[in-house]
C-alpha cells in the first residue's frame, strides 16, 4: 500500500506521494489513513467543476487533483483578480475543502503557483522572475526526466532558462522545452472547457438566496426578457436552453428544455420551465436557496419573421410548438410521436412514429411526403393491421391468380371480386437473400367486405407452398 494523497500536515512531516505506508508509519505512527476513492474524488472534482462555472464558464478539468478557470472578461464582476481569487479561496475553505490557487497568464504557470507558490498574482512579463526559483517538479516533467536533470546538476526552473535550447533539447528530450515555453507564456496551451460554451448566456446575482419556486420562475421570466434583444439582433431564436442553479453551499442543477421551433418569446419560455420544474420537483432540492440563476442559450437556430395574415396569426404551427413544448417538457421528448412516412416499399416499414422535435421541419416533411401518400390513397386500405395475420385459401387460378376462398377468424369468406396482383419484391438488405416476394390483391367478398391480401412467395420460389395472409381492410 502506498500514499496516494497528502494534507499539508503530512506534507510537512516530511511524506511523500507514493511512499509505502509501512515507511510512513515509521516516520510518523500517529498519522491518519483514509482508503484512496478514485470514483469519489472524481465526483467531488466534477461538483467543484460545476460550483466554479459561477465565475466562469470556461472550466477545464486538470487531470484528477485540480481545475483550470479562464476568467478573461469575469474579473470585473468581482473588482479585481485579487479580490476574484479570494473570494474563491475562502469560499472554498467554508465549504471544508483545502484548496491552492494563482492566477497568471498561461496555463503552465498558473499550475506552478499554484502548487509552489500560492495565493499570488503574476502578470505577462512576471514569468521568469516567477518561475527561476521554482523546482523542475513545477513543469509538469515525468519523474525520471526530473531525475536525470538533478544528476546534472539542474535543480531548478532557473538552472534551465539560461542553457542553449538545442543541445538541452538533443539530450532530455523535446518535453522539456515544451513544458517551459508553456510556463513562460511562448507556447500556446489551449484548454478544453468540460461542458460547451453557450452562445448567450444572462445571470443574476442575488444578495439574499431565494428558495421558492415562484422567486425562480419570475427570474427566469426576467432573464429570458433580457436575453430577447439578443436573439432578435441577431435574428434567431434559442432550440435549448439551459437553467443553472447555483446552490449556497456548492451544488449546482442544470435544468434544460429543448423546444420544437425556434423560440424567443420570454413568456413561453418562463412557462416552459413552470413545466420542467414540476417534472423534476421532487430532484430539486432548494436546501438553504439558489443564489445565482443563468439562463443560458446552448443552441439557436434563425427566426424568421412572419407576416400575420386576417387571422391575427403570423405563423399557425407556433400555437402547435408553444402546446408540444410544454407536454414534451413535462413528460419527456419521446411523450409525443408523429407518423411519417419512410423510405420502404414493404407496407409494414413505410410508416413510422418519430418524436416531434422540430414542428417546422415535419410540416415542410409533410409537405414533401404528400405526393407520395396521395400515391397509395387509392390502393392501400383504411386499416393496416401492425402484423399481417395468417389465412386459409383456396386459389383456383395457379400460379398468380386470386384465391376462390379463404378462411380468416374462424370464418369463411367466398371471393366475388378480386383486383391484382401488385407485387413487392422482399428487401434483401434487411431480410437476407431469403426475402420472399409478396403478391398483394384487393378482395371483395360476397357481402360487400373488401380485404387486402397477399401471397407471401410465389410458387416456384419456395419449397413449401406459398403462405397467404390479409394485411388489411378497406372501408
Amino acid at each position: 500500500m502506498r500514499i496516494a494523497a497528502l494534507d499539508i500536515c503530512g506534507e510537512k512531516a516530511g511524506l511523500k506521494r507514493g511512499q509505502g505506508l509501512a515507511e510512513a508509519r515509521a516516520m510518523r505512527p500517529g498519522i491518519e489513513v483514509i482508503a484512496a476513492d478514485p470514483t469519489a474524488d472524481k465526483a467531488l472534482l466534477t461538483s467543484l467543476a460545476d460550483w466554479c462555472d459561477g465565475y466562469t464558464p470556461l472550466v477545464a478539468m486538470d487531470r484528477t487533483n485540480g481545475l483550470y478557470l479562464d476568467i478573461t472578461g469575469c474579473v470585473h464582476l468581482h473588482g479585481s483578480e485579487q479580490s476574484l481569487l479570494a473570494d474563491i479561496l475562502s469560499r472554498l475553505v467554508r465549504l471544508g475543502i483545502e484548496t491552492r490557487g494563482a492566477i497568471s497568464s498561461s496555463a503552465g504557470l498558473s499550475w506552478a503557483m499554484a502548487r509552489y507558490r500560492p495565493g499570488q498574482i503574476a502578470g505577462p512579463q512576471d514569468g521568469e522572475e516567477v518561475l527561476s526559483s521554482l523546482p523542475l517538479a513545477a513543469l509538469r516533467l515525468p519523474l525520471d526526466t526530473i531525475e536525470t536533470l538533478a544528476r546534472v546538476g539542474l535543480k531548478t526552473i532557473g538552472d534551465l532558462i539560461p542553457l542553449p535550447r538545442a543541445p538541452l533539447a538533443r539530450r532530455f528530450g523535446p518535453s522539456v522545452l515544451l513544458r517551459l515555453d508553456q510556463a513562460l507564456g511562448f507556447e500556446d496551451e489551449p484548454l478544453s472547457p468540460r461542458l460547451p460554451v453557450a452562445s448567450l448566456s444572462v445571470e443574476r446575482r442575488l444578495a439574499s438566496p431565494i428558495q421558492d419556486e415562484a422567486d425562480i420562475l419570475g427570474l427566469t421570466l426576467q432573464l429570458a426578457k433580457s436575453l430577447r434583444q439578443s436573439l432578435e439582433e441577431r435574428e434567431e431564436g434559442g432550440r435549448l436552453f439551459e437553467l443553472v442553479l447555483f446552490r449556497v453551499d456548492g451544488k449546482v442543477f442544470r435544468i434544460r428544455a429543448a423546444t420544437s421551433a425556434a423560440l424567443k418569446d420570454p413568456e413561453r419560455i418562463s412557462a416552459l420551465y413552470r413545466e420542467r420544474l414540476q417534472a423534476i420537483h421532487d430532484d430539486l432540492d432548494a436546501g438553504y436557496g439558489f443564489e445565482i440563476l443563468r439562463l443560458c442559450v446552448l443552441k439557436t437556430e434563425r427566426y424568421t419573421a412572419i407576416q400575420e395574415d386576417f387571422s391575427g396569426r403570423s405563423d399557425q404551427t407556433r400555437p402547435l410548438s408553444a402546446f408540444a413544448d410544454r407536454v414534451m417538457a413535462r413528460f419527456g421528448p419521446e411523450s409525443l410521436s408523429v407518423l411519417v412516412l419512410q423510405e420502404s416499399h414493404v407496407p409494414e416499414r413505410a410508416t413510422g412514429f418519430s418524436p416531434v422535435a422540430d414542428i417546422a421541419g415535419l410540416t415542410v416533411q409533410q409537405r414533401l411526403d404528400m405526393p407520395k401518400a396521395a400515391a397509395l390513397s387509392s390502393v392501400r386500405p383504411l386499416r393496416l393491421f401492425r402484423h399481417p395475420e395468417r389465412v386459409d385459401a383456396i386459389a383456383t387460378e395457379l400460379p398468380e391468380g386470386a384465391p376462390a376462398s379463404f378462411k380468416w377468424r374462424k370464418i369463411t369468406y367466398q371471393v366475388a371480386r378480386a383486383e391484382g396482383p401488385e407485387r413487392i419484391a422482399g428487401e434483401w438488405w434487411i431480410d437476407g437473400e431469403d426475402a420472399l416476394t409478396r403478391d398483394y390483391f384487393r378482395i371483395e367478398d360476397a357481402d360487400g367486405r373488401r380485404f387486402w391480401l397477399f401471397r407471401d412467395g410465389l410458387y416456384g420460389q419456395t419449397v413449401a407452398s406459398p403462405q397467404w395472409f390479409v394485411h388489411g381492410v378497406f372501408a
